[in-house]
């Protein structure tokens, strides 16, 4: 059985470690108080105005965009969202496996040199180099900041890679946030633009809610050469959003369970240094007693 300077020692260290970890939390906590915020207000706003293009681009047959051609993928770009930092439970682990099967996948059919990786935290940057990736680039600030201008540069970027035939196909690989106990990881094809149906609400006489009677100023072209880069640039910040808010959550739940372990431990360890601080109290009477009668 420990001594009881172990015992309380071990309590003493836990206790110091549960101060830290509840610290940690109250952080967590109040940066995706401030994430959720951010992702509230600019989710609906992304999908809807996605929706509207989308729709838009389905109804316009003979719109022609560079954008929406799907051809022959031999090569692709994935765009991987992880933290910079640790201590979030499985959230960069999840990404790292799933990116890793995503390769692999990709690999048996163009080769794992034609997956192009744009790492957006360290964490997924060191993992898929560690794998022996193609990592293209890795964005560390815009990780723990997310930034809409910066997320727009890279969007124009992975355009450009498409337009010119550099890239055949990108896909985004990041965690949607559903609440703060649950973190879905998500991949995402981000170009060509997607056109399949979209679900909406039904307006009497018909068919579709974006079945309108369209009238274009100046033109279907010039609206479009603005609106795509627009619709693309705000998905790929709001799935920047999206991600770090998903870290926050995953933070602050793996430090709440941190901080209740340490609860129990400590519980545990007093109960263990109460009884060795007791047995230790009735061997000293035994001896007392037994040196009396002799």
């Amino acid at each position: 059985m420990a001594s009881l300077k172990e015992v309380k020692g071990r309590i003493a260290s836990v206790n110091s470690t549960r101060k830290i970890t509840s610290a940690m939390k109250m952080v967590a906590s109040a940066k995706l108080h401030r994430a959720q915020n951010s992702i509230a207000n600019m989710l609906p706003y992304e999908k809807k105005l996605h929706a509207m293009l989308t729709a838009f681009l389905s109804i316009e047959a003979d719109i022609q965009s560079p954008y929406i051609k799907e051809r022959s993928v031999k090569r692709v770009a994935i765009v991987a969202f992880s933290s910079n930092s640790s201590l979030c439970g499985a959230y960069n682990a999840n990404v790292a496996r799933q990116l890793n099967l995503m390769v692999d996948g990709y690999a048996s059919e163009i080769g794992k040199e034609n997956v192009l990786i744009f790492a957006v935290g360290k964490k997924i940057g060191h993992a898929a180099k560690k794998e022996g990736h193609n990592v293209v680039e890795n964005f560390l600030e815009m990780a723990d900041k997310p930034s809409y201008q910066e997320a727009f540069d890279l969007s124009r970027k992975l355009m450009k890679l498409f337009t010119e035939h550099q890239v055949d196909k990108v896909e985004l690989l990041y965690h949607h946030f559903k609440n703060t106990a649950s973190q879905l990881l998500t991949r995402e094809e981000y170009l060509p633009v997607n056109l399949q149906a979209i679900e909406t609400e039904e307006i009497p006489g018909q068919h579709h809610k974006w079945a309108l009677h369209h009238i274009f100023e100046p033109s279907k072209e010039d609206l479009l050469a603005t609106l795509i880069p627009q619709v693309l640039g705000l998905k790929l910040y709001t799935a920047l959003l999206d991600s770090n808010t998903s870290e926050h959550a995953a933070r602050t739940m793996a430090m709440q369970i941190a901080t209740d372990n340490a609860n129990d431990l400590i519980q545990e360890l007093t109960v263990q240094y109460n009884k060795s601080r007791q047995q230790a109290i009735t061997n000293e009477l035994l001896d007392i007693i037994g040196g009396s009668l002799k």
